[in-house]
Formats: C-alpha cells, sequence, structure tokens
C-alpha cells in the first residue's frame, strides 16, 4: 500500500511511541550475519532494518536484501550511500537530500541521476531531510560527501535546518554523528530540533549503550538508528528493545513537555 510504512512512522511518532532501526551494511556482514541479525529482529520485535552503506565494496547488497525479505517481519528500507543503492527487494527507501551540507550532487543532483530507477522501483519513497552532526572524528560519511557536519555544540544552526528541511517538504529528519563515530548526537541538540519541527525525526551514529539510546528517545528522538553496535554485541538489540517497551509503557514527562 503506498505510503504505509510512513504512515506507520507518523502514527507511531504521533503516539509518542519510540522506535528501533537495525542498520545493517552489506560491506559488514555475510548472509551468517545477516540471518543472525534477522533471527534477532524477529525475536525481540524491532520496528525497521535499514540496509546500505557509505561505498559499497562487494556485491552483497543484493543477497543481503533478499535474505531479509524472507526472514524478517518488519519493514526493509534502504539508507542509501549513492544513487547505484536502488533494489526493487526492498520495502522502501529513505531518499535523502543532506541539507546540512553544500553540496549540490547530494542536495539534488544525485536524485535526478536516480529519479529513473527509483520511479521503476516500486519501492515506497520517503523524502528526508539528512543532517550530519559533528562526531569527533572523519567518519565515512562526512569524507564521502565532501561536507562539513554542523557543530555538535550549534543547537541553533542544527534547529534551523531541520525547520527548512521541514518547509521545503521533507517528511524525515535523520539526524546523523555517522558510522563508528565517537560520540552520538548531543539530547540537547535533539531536544532543541525536535521541539521546532514536526515531522517524525529519526537519530543515528555512535549510540553504543542503552543510556545512549533512551537519552535519544527521552530527547524526542522517534527512531534511533544502532548499526556497528548491533553487530559488535547482538545481544545488544534486545537491551534495546527492553528499554523501549519501557519507554513506551510509561509516560515521558520531558518528551511530554515538548510542543508538536
Amino acid at each position: 500500500m503506498l505510503n504505509s510504512i510512513y504512515s506507520k512512522i507518523l502514527t507511531l511518532s504521533d503516539q509518542k511511541k519510540r522506535q528501533l532501526a537495525v542498520l545493517i551494511d552489506p560491506d559488514k556482514v555475510d548472509e551468517e550475519g545477516v540471518m543472525r541479525l534477522a533471527e534477532l529482529v524477529n525475536r525481540y520485535r524491532v520496528d525497521y532494518v535499514f540496509t546500505g552503506g557509505s561505498i559499497l565494496t562487494s556485491e552483497f547488497m543484493s543477497t543481503c536484501l533478499k535474505v531479509l525479505r524472507q526472514t524478517v517481519h518488519v519493514p526493509v528500507i534502504i539508507f542509501p550511500g549513492n544513487t547505484m543503492q536502488v533494489h526493487p527487494e526492498a520495502d522502501a527507501i529513505l531518499l535523502l537530500s543532506l541539507i546540512s551540507g553544500r553540496n549540490p550532487e547530494l542536495l539534488i543532483g544525485n536524485h535526478v541521476i536516480a529519479a529513473p530507477a527509483l520511479k521503476k522501483s516500486g519501492l515506497e519513497i520517503m523524502s528526508t531531510g539528512y543532517m550530519l552532526i559533528e562526531s569527533g572524528k572523519l567518519t565515512s560519511v562526512v569524507y564521502m560527501s565532501n561536507t562539513i557536519p554542523i557543530p555538535s555544540d550549534k543547537s541553533d544552526i542544527a534547529s534551523c535546518t531541520a525547520m527548512a528541511g521541514e518547509m521545503l517538504g521533507m517528511r524525515l529528519i535523520y539526524m546523523d554523528s555517522g558510522s563508528g563515530s565517537n560520540r552520538p548526537v548531543p539530547p540537547k541538540m535533539i531536544r532543541h530540533v525536535r521541539s521546532n519541527i514536526r515531522v517524525p525525526l529519526i537519530v543515528g551514529g555512535g549510540i553504543r549503550t542503552t543510556e545512549d539510546a533512551i537519552k535519544s528517545w527521552n530527547a524526542g528522538a522517534d527512531i534511533i538508528v544502532v548499526g556497528n553496535a548491533a553487530e559488535n554485541e547482538p545481544d545488544f538489540i534486545g537491551k534495546l528493545c527492553e528499554s523501549r517497551d519501557h519507554i513506551n509503557s510509561v509516560a515521558n514527562p520531558e518528551y511530554h513537555k515538548l510542543t508538536r
């Protein structure tokens, strides 16, 4: 059904329900690893599986998506690193526009190139304002995008950028400190952005502990994304889902102070 995945995200967001996505990088796992993560996704009721990477040096993405479609019971969403990462085996794709940078190719150029393939793919396309946040190290996405991330102490710049993305019609805002980053997006910045936009907010990068996740959720993230930590410590997924379910079962006073 058209826009069914986005409708789910929006509905859960409006209900103040926290959500979890596990990011699988096809360059970092083999088929056995995908199967193992898929089993954990099903066991703990993860909300979404994201897949994609900054480079993709292997041709494993097609196999990865086929395995996921056959095994997981949740939406499989492409988190693309380039125009080649369009595949009909997924359910949806985050059409990322790098609104934190000034690289025209990542604002619109690559989208023009990918548009015919996207139109034919049958994927649910979710326009996403993508914001890179400084994390204390040079991450792959910063290097590959050739852009400067928003300083982690500049919440006003992050908020204005997110507001501009929403005004331009982006249906999601994604704040990312990058794969393998030294630290997650600061809760203060998440809170500031959340209080100034109405569309669902995704936060990823550098979330290595349940405490990191809880702080991000409590600050206003609708969806948090974990990748490296889930691959290195599979039990982490279970701990995160337990925390998510606990937060969703009780009122969150800090969150309800935020204006939507």
